[in-house]
């Protein structure tokens, strides 16, 4: 909200009101006033002084080479949000006056501001000056984990954080971005008035906004000042007067007694540039709350906020910066597209650290319910063979997942376009078993068992050193150690579908297996699960390589593209291990355990049996027919795009 425009020296009073209406009153009040601050009880620290003439002087242009940052707090901590004895919230309210000076060196240049604030400590050692206004850092803007509340008064414009222009009052809570908030059925309203001490109070607020202050402030909160001058604007900043009542109306400042800021001298030489701009605002905060008991109060505050963003979510991005990494979400910077969304290539701009963010469709058929999950379970996994989730953000129906970047991009285009060139055997084999320790760690070593759904070559991302880590995480389930698995949609993609997955639509770590298995004989063979052939015939890859090794002739089923250059005890492994993995029978299947043993050569890999029922035939019959009968799918699936099956399912076709 702006201020308006001051052209001469004038006077202004800020006066804050905020009243708790509870059930019972308070017994004890907290008040002080202070017309200047020779005898005031603060606690001072960075360029923050008391002059002799009892001035507050936070911040100066002594040395304007430096970033300064001030703090002014009273040195006792006051009591919020108490409960009696008999668990009733008692009546809690609080009010503040006072008188502040802002005078820019340069009038031209807009100064940092100051801002009152709340806070539940007095150490912001951690915090930066310039924009951060001396409460806040890069590194916390945003935390709930801050409870802090300020009223920045501020004359520089800061895209970065929403401003609107650059002379401007700001509610902020927890963060220097601007403060939304949801209206509830309780009503919780701010209202803010400006007007110069001489002049009464207009009706009209300057700004009004639905916010909940009580979810923010503890039981143990201290109330202060915190003002920053940088190098591009350096300023003085002043306080004249304060006061303050917790339990009532503060007393009115006596204007005639407060002490002057000093009037810096025009230079004759250049009178325009040493022009001084002497701002005092004068703001009402009124702030009302009408509420029940405070434990119904956090009872609806709770329903408000979604399961996963409490419990399990990762550090939250804002849109503005995940806008600004990716150029506007550029096409220059798209990495690719599929079933959930489009990627996008970015770079942090606080950090420079580079990015992708997914950022999912409206339209998408997975939608809330697969991106919690995606949340839930990514946000947390930690394994080298992973790709990592960094974060998420979510504005006005947007999902959007932040990862690390990949430089490689899917494996899949190595495998089958020429935009990437040939992998060879030894990187092959490596992301064969980084693949497999990842889905290890997923199935048996993490604190829930957690079932991928979706394992193929084109979820399976490279670093810049060529390893492979197993990413999107959208179609994930969850359960705990020793229990079963829940049916579900039947979801995928067709060729690395289990047979009985099909059948009962219950996903489990054998399922998994299969894609695995699938995949392993994706990556030997360099030919995708089904492919299409001439007069439209497709040909299953589980079934070419079992009738290779029916004929003795395993080796025969390699990708024709390593021209013969890798190990032929290895490449014989993986492929009748890919076979063993892709059995009809669940438990015949290895666990991913015992896969790694094979692998890593602990383990001798038992003979396949030459049963066709066994392997490829009944299974790839099975899959022919359910895929034939949605043709439309296939030509995504032959893409390497593949939708899933429950979207097919759900459209009726």
């Amino acid at each position: 909200m702006s201020l308006f425009p001051l052209f001469q020296m004038l006077q202004f009073l800020i006066i804050l009101y905020v009243f708790y209406i509870c059930l019972a009153f308070a017994q004890n009040e907290d008040q002080f006033i202070y017309n200047g601050f020779l005898q005031a009880k603060l606690q001072l620290d960075g360029t923050a002084e008391i002059q002799s003439n009892g001035l507050l002087q936070l911040t100066n242009t002594k040395n304007v080479s430096l970033g300064q940052v001030g703090h002014a707090f009273f040195k006792f901590p006051l009591k919020f949000n108490t409960t009696s004895s008999s668990g009733i919230t008692p009546s809690l309210s609080f009010s503040t006056n006072f008188v502040f000076v802002i005078v820019p060196l340069v009038p031209t240049v807009g100064a940092h501001g100051i801002a009152f604030a709340i806070s539940a400590t007095r150490n912001f050692s951690h915090a930066g000056g310039n924009q951060y206004l001396g409460i806040f850092s890069s590194s916390n803007n945003g935390l709930p984990a801050n409870h802090i509340l300020a009223i920045e008064l501020d004359t520089v414009l800061n895209p970065e954080f929403g401003d609107i222009d650059k002379n401007h009052v700001g509610i902020d809570v927890n963060s220097l971005n601007s403060t939304e908030s949801t209206m509830m059925k309780q009503i919780k309203l701010l209202n803010v008035t400006l007007a110069p001490t001489k002049i009464p109070k207009p009706n009209r607020p300057l700004m009004s906004k639905p916010i909940d202050l009580s979810r923010y402030l503890l039981e143990s909160m201290y109330v202060g000042f915190s003002a920053t001058s940088g190098t591009l604007a350096p300023s003085n900043h002043y306080v004249l007067g304060w006061s303050f009542n917790k339990s009532g109306q503060a007393q009115s400042l006596d204007v005639s007694r407060l002490p002057q800021p000093p009037r810096l001298r025009k230079k004759r030489e250049s009178p325009g540039l040493m022009i001084i701009l002497l701002l005092i605002a004068v703001a009402l905060l009124v702030i009302t709350i009408i509420g029940a008991a405070y434990n119904s109060w956090r009872k609806k505050y709770e329903e408000i906020l979604e399961d996963w963003e409490r419990e399990y979510g990762p550090h939250r991005f804002s849109y503005k910066n995940l806008y600004k990494a990716t150029k506007g979400f550029s096409d220059k910077e798209l990495l690719g597209a599929g079933g959930f969304g489009k990627v996008y290539r970015g770079i942090l701009p606080s950090s420079n650290i580079q990015i992708a963010v997914k950022k999912v469709s409206h339209d998408s058929k997975q939608g809330i319910k697969e991106f919690v999950a995606e949340i839930i379970s990514m946000g947390r996994l930690r394994h080298r063979n992973l790709v990592q989730l960094l974060g998420y953000c979510r504005r006005k129906g947007e999902l959007l997942l932040v990862y690390d970047y990949m430089p490689n991009g899917s494996l899949d285009k190595f495998l089958y376009s020429n935009e990437k060139s040939n992998l060879n055997w030894f990187q092959r084999f490596r992301i064969l078993r980084g693949v497999a320790s990842g889905l290890l760690y997923l199935h048996e070593d993490w604190e829930q068992v957690v079932i991928h759904r979706d394992v193929k070559a084109s979820n399976v991302l490279l670093d810049s050193e060529l390893n492979g880590r197993l990413g999107d995480f959208g179609l994930a389930r969850l359960y705990d150690h020793g229990t079963n698995p829940q049916t579900t949609h039947v979801v995928g993609t067709v060729g690395y579908l289990a047979p009985e997955f099909t059948r009962t639509g219950k996903a489990t770590t054998c399922t998994d297996v299969f894609a695995f298995g699938a995949f392993m004989l994706e990556v030997a063979c360099g030919r995708r699960p089904i492919e299409l052939q001439r007069l439209h015939e497709e040909e299953i890859l589980i079934d070419w390589v079992f009738e290779c090794w029916r004929k003795g002739a395993i080796i025969g089923a390699s990708d024709p593209r390593l021209e013969g250059n890798y190990v032929v005890e290895e490449m014989e492994l993986v492929l009748k291990l890919g076979l063993l993995c892709s059995h009809s029978m669940p438990e015949a299947r290895p666990s991913m355990r015992q896969v790694m043993q094979f692998l890593d050569g602990d383990a001798k890999l038992p003979e396949l049996t030459n049963d066709s029922e066994c392997f490829g035939k009944s299974t790839s019959n099975e899959a022919s027919d359910f895929f034939m009968s949605f043709p439309s799918s296939f030509s995504i699936t032959s893409a390497a795009t593949c939708s899933s099956i429950d979207s097919i399912l759900r459209s009726g076709r």
